[in-house]
C-alpha cells in the first residue's frame, strides 16, 4: 500500500474543530467561491492527485536522490513531470490572490491539501512549500512593480521559489550574515556572498529560481538591524517577462543526507563572476522582518509536514500489523494471527493514531485563528485570531514535529526487524523525520519563542484565554455525562491545571530566574502541545458523539481514539508541568568543565 489521503477525518476537523463554514462565509472567501461543498471537492481531487501521481515517487526517490554534476541539479526520475502535473492543475496558487493568477481560497483549506502533498512526498512537497512563503514575502513587503514581476508566474508554478539565510558562520544566530548588498545605481544591487542549506535551490523542475537573499547594505548597523531582504532571480527576467540571460548565482554543491534524499539542499555561491543581480525588497535593514513572514508560513507548514508524516508512518505500520501473521492470541486461539490483535501493537497503533489525529486538529484550528485573522469584518476579532494564530505557530511546529519522530519510531518497531530493512520503507518516515524538528528553526528556537515572545510579553494573556476555552469545553463535557466524556474530562482537568502552573510560574520567573525557565522550555512547549492537542481530541468526542448515528464506525473510532489521548498521553502534562516548576535549578547545576 503506498497512500490513501484521510479525506473523510481532515473534512471532520474542518467542519467540526476548525469551523469551516464560518471561515467560508467571510466575504472575501465567499467572493473567491468558497464553500462546504467546493472544499471537499477541492480535497478529493488533491487526493487522487497526491496518491496517484505523487506518492509513488516517495520512495524511489529515497532511492535515487537528486544528484550534482558540472554545476547542474537533476531531480529524482519522475519528478519533474509530477512538478509540472502539480503546476498545471493550480496547486500552487490555492491559498494565493486570485489577482496573481491564485485562487484565494482559507488557509484551511490549503492546510489539508499541504497534508497531502507532504504525506505523498516529503521531498517533493518542499519545493511548493518554499515557493509558497516566498510567494507570501514578496506580497507582504515587495514593491507593485517586483510583485507583478515574479508573484504571477511563482504561482503558476513556472518559476519556484528559494530561502537563502543560512551561511556557514550563520545559522540560527543571523546577526552573523556577511553577504554583502552593493548598490549599483540604477535601483538594482549586486550581491555577493555563501548560503547553505537551500532547499531547491538549484533544481530542474521548473524555468527559473527566485532566490530571497538575506545580505548586509554598505554601513548598515551590525546585528540582525543592519539585514536587508533582497529577490535574486536564477535568471535575469526581460521587460517582456520571458527568462533572459543567466545570473551570477551558482550552485557548487549539494549535501548528502540522512533522509529527504531527494530534495536537492544546495550550497550557494553569489557573486563570483562579478556580482549577482538583486533588487531590494521594501526598505534597507528590515530584511530579518519580511523574512519572518516567509518563516512563519514555513514553520506552519513544518508543524503540517510532521502531521503528514505521522499519517504516513500510521498508515504503513496498520497495514504491515494486518498482515503480519505471528503468535497467538493472548485469549486463546487455534492457530497465529495476525499482530495487530496483540495489545502492545495496538497500544503502538493508538498513539500513534492518537498523536496524529491531535496534532492535526491544533494545526487546522491555527489555520481557522489565521484565516480570521486576515478575512473576519471584525477588527477586535481579527486582532485576537491573529495572537491565537502566532501563539500556537511554534507549538504547531515544535510539538508536531517532535511528535513525527516519536510516531515514525513506533512504526518501525511495528514492523519488528523488518522495520530495520530498508526495503520495506519503515526506515525512511524515520529518517525523513529527523529533520522536521531542526530546519526552519530548531525545536529549542520554537520553544524559546513561546516562552519569551508569546508567553511573557503579553503577560499570558493568550495563555490564559485559552485556557479558559478549555474550561468552557469542560463544561460541554460534564454536560454530555457519558462515561467517555468523563474519563475525558477527568485528565483534560489534570492538564489544564498543569498547564496553567506551568504558565504561572513563567511569568513569576521569567525576570528574576531566566535561565531556570528557560530550561524548561521545551518541557513548556510540549506541555502545550499536549494539552491543547487533548482539547481538541475532547472537542472532537463531543462532536462524534453528536454524530455517531450517521456512521457509527467511523465516530466510534473517533471516540475511542479521543478517550486512549486522554487516558494515556495527556497524563504527560502533570509529569512536565513538575519538571518546569522545580527541574530549572539542576539542569543548569554543572558548571562547563563537569560536562
Amino acid at each position: 500500500m503506498s497512500y490513501h489521503a484521510p479525506v473523510k477525518d481532515m473534512l471532520f476537523v474542518m467542519n467540526e474543530l476548525a469551523g469551516l463554514a464560518d471561515i467560508v462565509a467571510y466575504p472575501s472567501y465567499e467572493q473567491a467561491g468558497a464553500d462546504l461543498d467546493l472544499a471537499a471537492a477541492i480535497l478529493e481531487e488533491s487526493a487522487k492527485f497526491n496518491q496517484d501521481v505523487v506518492a509513488p515517487l516517495n520512495w524511489s526517490g529515497d532511492q535515487q536522490p537528486s544528484s550534482f554534476k558540472e554545476g547542474v541539479v537533476s531531480t529524482s526520475p519522475g519528478f519533474k513531470e509530477a512538478f509540472e502535473q502539480y503546476a498545471a492543475a493550480g496547486w500552487q496558487g490555492v491559498i494565493h490572490p486570485a489577482e496573481f493568477g491564485g485562487q484565494g481560497l482559507p488557509k484551511l483549506i490549503s492546510t489539508a491539501c499541504l497534508e497531502m502533498v507532504n504525506s505523498a512526498n516529503l521531498s517533493f512537497a518542499l519545493c511548493p512549500l518554499l515557493t509558497d512563503g516566498a510567494i507570501e514575502a514578496l506580497l507582504t513587503a515587495a514593491s507593485p512593480e517586483l510583485q507583478e514581476q515574479f508573484v504571477p508566474k511563482m504561482i503558476s508554478g513556472e518559476w519556484t521559489g528559494s530561502m537563502c539565510l543560512t551561511e556557514p558562520q550563520a545559522g540560527s544566530d543571523l546577526s552573523m550574515v556577511r553577504s554583502k548588498a552593493i548598490p549599483e545605481g540604477d535601483g538594482s544591487y549586486k550581491i555577493f556572498g555563501t548560503k547553505i542549506y537551500i532547499t531547491y535551490g538549484e533544481h530542474d523542475m521548473a524555468q527559473n529560481i527566485i532566490h530571497l537573499v538575506l545580505a548586509r547594505t554598505q554601513d548598515a548597523p551590525e546585528g540582525v538591524k543592519g539585514i536587508s531582504l533582497f529577490v535574486v532571480p536564477k535568471f535575469l527576467v526581460n521587460q517582456d517577462g520571458s527568462v533572459g540571460e543567466r545570473n551570477d548565482v551558482h550552485c557548487v554543491s549539494i549535501e548528502h543526507k540522512l533522509g529527504i534524499k531527494a530534495s536537492p539542499t544546495a550550497v550557494l555561491q553569489f557573486g563570483d563572476h562579478g556580482g549577482a543581480i538583486g533588487y531590494l525588497v521594501g526598505e534597507e535593514n528590515r530584511g530579518l522582518e519580511y523574512m519572518f513572514v516567509m518563516m512563519n508560513a514555513a514553520r506552519f507548514a513544518v508543524g503540517v509536514q510532521g502531521v503528514a508524516l505521522a499519517e504516513r508512518a500510521y498508515q504503513k505500520a496498520v497495514q504491515y500489523a494486518k498482515d503480519r501473521v505471528q503468535s497467538r492470541d493472548l485469549a486463546g486461539s487455534p492457530g497465529p494471527v495476525a499482530i495487530i490483535h496483540q495489545p502492545d501493537v495496538k497500544r503502538m497503533l493508538m498513539t500513534m493514531r492518537a498523536y496524529t489525529e491531535a496534532s492535526r486538529a491544533l494545526a487546522y484550528y491555527a489555520a481557522a485563528a489565521y484565516d480570521a485573522q486576515h478575512a473576519a469584518p471584525d477588527e477586535a476579532a481579527r486582532k485576537f485570531n491573529q495572537a491565537v494564530y502566532e501563539y500556537l505557530v511554534p507549538i504547531v511546529k515544535g510539538f508536531s514535529t517532535e511528535m513525527s519522530i516519536e510516531v515514525a519510531s513506533l512504526g518501525v518497531q511495528v514492523h519488528g526487524g523488518m522495520g530495520f530493512i530498508e526495503e520495506t520503507g519503515a526506515a525512511q518516515h524515520y529518517r525523513d523525520a529527523r529533520i522536521l524538528t531542526i530546519y526552519e528553526g530548531t525545536t529549542a528556537i520554537q520553544a524559546n519563542d513561546l516562552v519569551g515572545r508569546k508567553t511573557v510579553r503579553d503577560g499570558g494573556a493568550i495563555a490564559k484565554l485559552l485556557s479558559q476555552k478549555i474550561t468552557d469545553t469542560e463544561k460541554e463535557l460534564v454536560a454530555s455525562g457519558t462515561a467517555d466524556a468523563k474519563a475525558v474530562l477527568k485528565q483534560l482537568s489534570l492538564g489544564r491545571a498543569a498547564y496553567e502552573e506551568a504558565v504561572a510560574y513563567i511569568l513569576a520567573n521569567a525576570k528574576c530566574d531566566v535561565k531556570a525557565v528557560y530550561a524548561g522550555s521545551f518541557a513548556y512547549l510540549r506541555l502545550s502541545g499536549i494539552v491543547f492537542g487533548g482539547w481538541q481530541m475532547a472537542r472532537s468526542l463531543l462532536a462524534a458523539e453528536r454524530l455517531r448515528t450517521s456512521d457509527p464506525t467511523f465516530y466510534s473510532a473517533k471516540i475511542a481514539t479521543a478517550r486512549f489521548f486522554a487516558e494515556n498521553i495527556l497524563p504527560q502534562a502533570q509529569a512536565l508541568a513538575t519538571s518546569i516548576v522545580e527541574g530549572g535549578e539542576s539542569t543548569n547545576a554543572l558548571e562547563l568543565e563537569q560536562f
